[in-house]
């Protein structure tokens, strides 16, 4: 394939990028932009494929058909409340490739090297041959995009191994503060940077694999420093941390299209995590360095008794109410209860009720996970609103379903400046004429915050499996 037809595939692929991400931002377009995405994908293999001076096609193709084969099985068998699982488990994968390609190419640089020495250039082929034509300034330019790709990529290896623990229930959600962990992580990014000079200074890999160790330390220290009520922004991040990996390994081997594609993941990553840290008023800087500054004090107690109320009583408050808002959580999510909740809004809406959903922006685990199962179960868009166009009617609203949510509408983030999620705009739902809130057991929610709103004078506990709560009022509504 020539030079010319390779740049102009990877212009488009690099079009095609852009046009997905933009038109992920909107739910009726996001299936026509997945295809976007994935024939930008397709293209740019393609093209990398068919660049002069590429060999081992028996082996490639090997590696494209087994790992099409793998992403088919995995597709076909994560459930949707798996997500947040398996966007970690492919950020810590781009990761590692980072690490890997950073020292292959410091390999090849040797060789390159030895080659030039013995006068035997050209019997090199592949990346080496592009090598040895360096000059010593590009052989240090070279060095420096190494030593970032490994540092990046081995955080984002360790630390998405570690969110997917946290998500996936493995590991505790709750953050782990040690003693001085701040120092700790600075004098480890200093000494990562000392490495990176020596390496610069001709010390040799010794230095990029210890400093792929070191990094990979620092990335488990600081997801596991985070909580869970942060664990949103994480997989945000941790997704911005794996394009900028991916940019570094793009300058290593001067493939344009992957530094174009780094960016274009890195920079909206960020931005995402930068707008849910503000919905969340969380520091940016303090969530991604683990909890640097805004400590909190203990949580207060809360008083008070959880009331419970059954099936018969949700329907007939249901039957009086004239406005109704749904408020979605993981625990929707988790018993697949969408369907349920589809059926219920169309039957309360097919008796002139007004229903409503409200979203907010860190529910569930992953931003617009909600969004995604309403519109997987066929809820109408315009009844699905964000927290701010929703937020000033709950005092006109006569009944709120809460569907296995607990930060988001937990009203100790105003009244309780101790509590570990204070300051956080959350979803006023107390304000309502009644709230019944469906949730699994009497335990706190994935953060291990206690909720004032369960012990409130107009909250009832609609206890149970969320799918089976939602056929029993069915049923009771007739």
């Amino acid at each position: 394939m020539s030079e010319g037809l390779i740049t102009a595939a990877y212009v488009v692929a690099a079009v095609l990028f852009i046009l997905a991400l933009g038109g992920l931002s909107n739910q009726e377009k996001a299936k026509r932009a997945i295809w976007y995405g994935i024939v930008g994908m397709a293209l740019a293999v393609a093209a990398t494929i068919g660049t002069p001076g590429v060999g081992q096609y028996g082996l490639i193709a090997a590696m494209v058909v087994i790992g099409g084969i793998v992403g088919w099985i995995v597709a076909n068998r994560v459930q949707m409340t798996q997500m947040p699982e398996l966007v970690a488990g492919f950020h810590s994968l781009v990761g590692l490739a980072a690490v890997f390609i950073g020292i292959n190419a410091d390999l090849e640089m040797t060789r390159a090297l030895a080659a030039q020495e013995a006068g035997t250039t050209a019997d090199l082929a592949g990346f080496a041959a592009t090598i040895a034509k360096k000059s010593a300034v590009e052989l240090s330019i070279l060095k420096v995009e190494l030593f970032l790709g490994i540092l990046i990529g081995a955080i984002t290896f360790t630390g998405s191994i570690i969110a997917y623990g946290k998500l996936a229930g493995k590991l505790s959600s709750a953050a782990l503060t040690l003693p001085g962990r701040h120092t700790l992580n600075l004098f480890a990014l200093i000494a990562c940077f000392v490495l990176g000079y020596l390496y610069l200074d001709g010390a040799g890999l010794w230095t990029m694999i210890a400093v792929a160790v070191i990094a990979g330390l620092i990335g488990c220290h600081l997801i596991l420093a985070i909580g869970g009520a942060d664990m949103p922004v994480v997989v945000s991040m941790l997704n911005s941390y794996s394009g900028w990996a991916a940019a570094a390994i793009g300058f290593t081997l001067g493939n344009d299209l992957l530094i174009v594609v780094g960016a274009l993941v890195g920079s909206s990553g960020a931005i995402l995590s930068y707008i849910m840290c503000r919905g969340m008023n969380r520091s940016f800087v303090s969530v991604i360095l683990g909890g640097w500054g805004g400590e909190t004090q203990s949580a207060a107690a809360v008083d008070g008794e959880m009331i419970e109320a059954d099936a018969d009583a949700v329907a007939s408050a249901l039957a009086d109410a004239d406005s109704v808002v749904i408020v979605p959580g993981y625990g929707m999510a988790v018993a697949q209860a969408q369907g349920s909740v589809s059926e219920l809004t169309k039957k309360l809406r097919d008796q002139g009720k007004t229903v409503r959903f409200a979203i907010h922006p860190v529910a569930g685990r992953l931003p617009g996970h909600m969004n995604v199962l309403l519109a997987e179960a066929k809820v109408p868009y315009d009844i699905v609103l964000e927290m701010e166009e929703i937020n000033d009617d709950f005092p006109s609203t006569d009944v709120v379903i809460v569907i296995g949510a607990n930060d988001i509408v937990n009203p100790a983030a105003q009244d309780d400046p101790g509590s570990p999620i204070a300051g956080m705009p959350v979803l006023e739902v107390w304000k309502s004429r009644q709230v019944f809130v469906c949730k699994r057991g009497r335990g706190t929610g994935y953060s291990g915050i206690e909720n004032p709103l369960f012990f409130k004078d107009n909250t009832r506990m609609f206890y149970g499996d969320a799918k089976a709560s939602m056929d029993a009022l069915l049923r009771e509504l007739g």
